[in-house]
């Protein structure tokens, strides 16, 4: 058996520390920079396990780790720790957009080597980054043969968790990511999907993810014991969880930890365990906000098929095209060009052509109408979870589009839960989950391939975030979530509560595209039994700093807009590119404040600052110290928030838009309706 065991992705200025033989020690510790939180490994009767503290009190009691293998022996027992190797490592590297330009990665490093403690040989390594905001640690494997891995048995066991709560939505259902959130005592949650939330009994926020999942299965979580969790992956159709030629690293499994909900949203972690840019320059890569010929057949004005009521036509893409130039918008997204949108098409992704448009859509036209008036046409493919179809024609699609000029697409994988198709070798239809490792590799090599033509991708029905953007910059955003459309058709729509909690789980891993921005409430009328956004109008507003994605949507028709001009203001000025972003303050799916400072691009100078402000079915009084202004610059405040008569019911249109010079020395007095929100742009003079 040869062994071969990898440092890859240790940053450069890692300080390497002493080999050490550990033959005698049964436990070792690493603790983050601040020394607050600390990570224990111990290999006591043979049996790796490991715990976490967070200010001397236990926040993940012990807990095992291993794997079962199809036709191997497991390595889970007869285990000991063999050596140990020290790094740390404190750099600053720069996103090319993002929440933040410059981000710090601090952490010690603890590389525990697992040998059989009969034959000594070592069986894997496990290394462990400690930062102040969290823990990530990974298993590396390296045998000659191949490994099927039936099981991984990394195990979560949360300490009291008789008292603590989670916030969650379950795992492997007919559904993928499109849940509203539950909020429960932790021993009601059964089967999960990540990030997983909780609070325990001292008010210590935990999130519980992964980093980098790269051909490996998702990790979901299964609580089998009261307070325990063991990670549940995905599996292959054919039952086997992972399939590897011997050498492999796992995914990160990390472990956001804060004394406070806010620090989770501070929290760098998961980018901080991706690996650098791998595709080069990656100038063409363009953050920005766009409109949409989507949300019209969302509410029945038009179809996605062709017809009379089609929406994807030469003509209503060029009035598209020529609103978004006009109002500063980087392009428009078209859903339904293409022909195999007619018929059953949730259920047929076989007839999708990725290069066919239908007669009523010239693309080259289009192209040259967006060249003249300054905005460009976004792609967008849907698969209808037929990924052989698509994996048949998508360089071809590819190519089409960057020819025309097209610099971003959407891709789509509507499929319910286990329905993802692809034919294998033998020409068979199989059916796989989209977060099993067979989609894992396929969203991935979509981006890849995407990156040749340069073009970048939002990715819907996708597989759960995992801070790959950092590696692969072109890979913008994705959904991952209940998006906006379930206000137009969902049974029911999203709650008030949904975004509030959207910020405190789902969007621990990365953006969301959830395409904010409606202004008409009452295309089925108003009240809280008919679909619909259950917000107020201000609360759309301040969805664009709160919920972040480097491509924002303006979801709702121009008309809508152009009605309601002065709140459409707030929508044109705010950037979708972030110099510095700071949560403020919040309380899991209650509210959130956000305060975000604007990168210098483009139209942006780079010296005004954004504070979005939202709440679920309560109405709040939130004060906000501006002290994270610049000190003895002067701000225009241009705050958009709740009328005294707003609430989201019956009142969602009553919108306070207000002007006043502050300083970082002030305080404002944040009045929030229910399910409402404050959006504020502060200018600086």
């Amino acid at each position: 058996m040869r062994l071969v065991f990898s440092a890859t992705g240790i940053a450069a200025t890692l300080v390497a520390g002493l080999f050490t033989s550990a033959t005698h020690a049964a436990t070792h510790s690493v603790s983050s920079p601040d020394g607050k939180l600390t990570f224990q490994i111990s290999d006591d009767h043979s049996q790796p396990s490991y715990q976490v503290t967070f200010n001397n009190k236990a926040v993940i009691n012990p807990s095992r780790l291993g794997f079962d293998f199809a036709r191997a022996p497991s390595l889970r027992d007869g285990l000991t720790i063999s050596s140990t190797q020290r790094n740390s490592a404190d750099e600053r590297w720069q996103q090319p957009w993002g929440e933040a330009r410059e981000i710090r990665d601090h952490h010690n490093e603890l590389v525990v080597t697992l040998a059989d403690s009969q034959s000594k040989q070592a069986q894997y390594q496990l290394r462990v980054r400690v930062f102040d905001d969290g823990i990530g640690f990974r298993y590396e494997v390296a045998h000659d043969s191949a490994r099927y891995i039936t099981r991984e048995l990394t195990e979560f066991a949360v300490a009291d968790s008789d008292k603590a709560t989670a916030w969650w939505i379950p795992a492997r259902g007919w559904n993928r990511y499109e849940y509203t959130y539950k909020t429960t005592p932790l021993h009601d949650a059964a089967h999960v999907h990540t990030p997983f939330t909780l609070k325990n009994k001292d008010g210590v926020h935990v999130s519980i993810h992964e980093a980098a999942l790269v051909d490996y299965a998702a990790m979901t979580l299964n609580q089998r014991r009261p307070g325990t969790f063991i990670s549940d992956l995905t599996p292959w159709s054919d039952g086997i969880a992972v399939k590897t030629n011997g050498q492999f690293n796992t995914p990160w499994r990390t472990i956001q930890v804060g004394a406070q909900a806010t620090d989770l949203l501070n929290s760098r972690l998961i980018l901080n365990l991706n690996e650098p840019n791998k595709l080069g320059d990656v100038s063409w890569v363009e953050p920005g906000k766009y409109l949409g010929i989507w949300w019209g057949m969302h509410i029945g004005k038009n179809t996605w098929g062709s017809g009379e009521k089609h929406g994807a036509t030469t003509e209503r893409t060029k009035e598209y095209l020529s609103f978004a130039a006009e109002h500063g918008f980087d392009g428009v997204l078209v859903e339904g060009w293409n022909t195999g949108w007619d018929g059953d098409w949730f259920y047929n992704g076989d007839v999708f052509s990725f290069t066919e448009a239908y007669p009523d859509f010239d693309l080259d036209a289009i192209a040259k109408h967006g060249e003249q008036v300054g905005a460009r046409l976004i792609g967008h493919h849907e698969t209808s979870g037929n990924v052989s179809n698509y994996r048949d024609q998508v360089a071809d699609a590819f190519a089409l589009y960057e020819k025309a000029g097209v610099r971003q697409v959407k891709t789509g994988y509507v499929a319910d839960g286990g329905n993802i198709k692809r034919i294998d070798e033998r020409g068979h239809a199989r059916f796989e989950w989209h977060d099993g490792q067979f989609m894992v590799n396929e969203y991935l090599d979509n981006v890849k391939l995407a990156a040749k033509h340069k073009i970048s991708i939002n990715t819907h029905e996708p597989i759960k975030d995992t801070g790959l953007r950092r590696t692969y910059p072109n890979w913008l955003t994705r959904e991952g979530a209940r998006g906006q459309e379930f206000n137009a058709w969902g049974t029911p729509p999203n709650p008030p509560e949904h975004t509030t909690m959207l910020a405190y789980t789902r969007m621990l891993s990365g953006p969301m595209d959830f395409t904010p921005g409606i202004f008409d409430m009452s295309f089925n009328g108003l009240g809280d039994k008919t679909n619909r956004p259950q917000t107020t109008l201000a609360k759309q507003l301040a969805l664009y700093v709160v919920l972040y994605s480097p491509v924002q949507m303006a979801a709702d028709l121009p008309e809508n807009y152009l009605a309601r001009a002065d709140a459409f203001q707030f929508i044109k000025d705010v950037p979708a590119d972030w110099e510095q972003s700071i949560a403020l303050t919040g309380e899991v799916g209650d509210y959130v404040v956000f305060a975000r400072k604007e990168r210098k691009r483009g139209k942006y100078s780079g010296k005004d600052w954004y504070l979005g402000a939202i709440t679920d079915e309560q109405a709040r009084s939130i004060d906000v110290k501006l002290d994270f202004l610049e000190p003895g610059q002067r701000f225009e405040a241009q705050i958009y928030q709740d009328g005294p008569k707003a609430e989201w019911k019956h009142n969602p249109y009553d919108l306070s838009i207000q002007k006043q010079i502050v300083t970082a020395q002030d305080t404002l007095t944040l009045k929030l309706a229910t399910s409402g929100g404050t959006a504020i742009r502060f200018k600086a003079l």
